[in-house]
């Protein structure tokens, strides 16, 4: 089992397989045996998802989730390796990720260098081509947003929004298989675009608000649509 398999899924079957009321997980021989691997391969998993505070190794008792309820770093695992995940979680996170991007729009008004924008104008122009060539901008769509991150000069807000487009890294070529959402995705980018080189903080941040409104409401539509064709649907992100 590759190394990013076996980390995703382990941390997908701890919390399935978690005691409900104490955390406690099964122990280092039993996740081996389940997963066919060494426990010295276990052990180096489990140091990692201890280090993003997925678990807690407690000595003489055993192996414990930190919290009943995914982290986005491991839903981002969890997505990485094909495994289901919670429909309302993916919701509450896209929530979250437009918040942030409504942010990053603002500040990038102030903030953004002329290789930012040179980089924008790139992805833009990208865009162009892929959907005069009847193709998705999954990829485009995924730079124009983190670029813009990146325009905010803060690392850490960087990496905090990549982590949704690893989670969305499988949907985001399915919401794009629509070509009108894509050329209507892309107008919109044309005028976020335009509003940051005006360096207008307000405008941007509407647009943004504005342009995620239609991902927030996609994915509301296939929450209500059911637990299964939100299973089928939402599986991976």
């Amino acid at each position: 089992m590759k190394e990013k398999n076996l980390l995703a899924e382990l941390a997908a079957y701890l919390f399935s397989a978690s005691n409900s009321e104490t955390g406690r997980t099964p122990s280092e021989r039993e996740l081996a045996e389940h997963f066919s691997v060494s426990r010295g391969q276990i052990r180096e998993a489990l140091a990692i998802l201890e280090a993003m505070q997925i678990v807690e190794r407690r000595a003489k008792s055993g192996i414990y989730l930190t919290t009943r309820q995914a982290s986005v770093e491991a839903m981002a695992l969890f997505a990485k390796a094909g495994v289901p995940l919670d429909p309302i979680q993916i919701y509450e996170t896209v929530e979250l990720r437009k918040i942030h991007e409504i942010k990053a729009a603002e500040l990038a008004c102030s903030r953004a260098t002329e290789e930012n924008f040179e980089r924008l104008r790139e992805i833009l122009h990208e865009s162009e081509l892929r959907l005069a060539a009847g193709e998705g901008i999954a990829r485009e769509d995924r730079d124009f947003h983190l670029e813009i991150v990146r325009a905010t000069k803060n690392s850490v807000f960087h990496k905090v929004c990549s982590v949704y487009y690893v989670m969305g890294e499988r949907r985001l070529p399915i919401y794009f298989q629509d070509p009108e959402r894509g050329r209507k995705s892309h107008a919109e980018h044309l005028q976020i675009f335009d509003a940051l080189l005006k360096r207008d903080g307000n405008l941007a941040q509407a647009l943004m608000s504005a342009h995620l409104q239609g991902v927030e409401s996609y994915w509301k539509d296939l929450i209500q649509g059911g637990p299964q064709e939100a299973g089928k649907t939402l599986a991976p992100a």
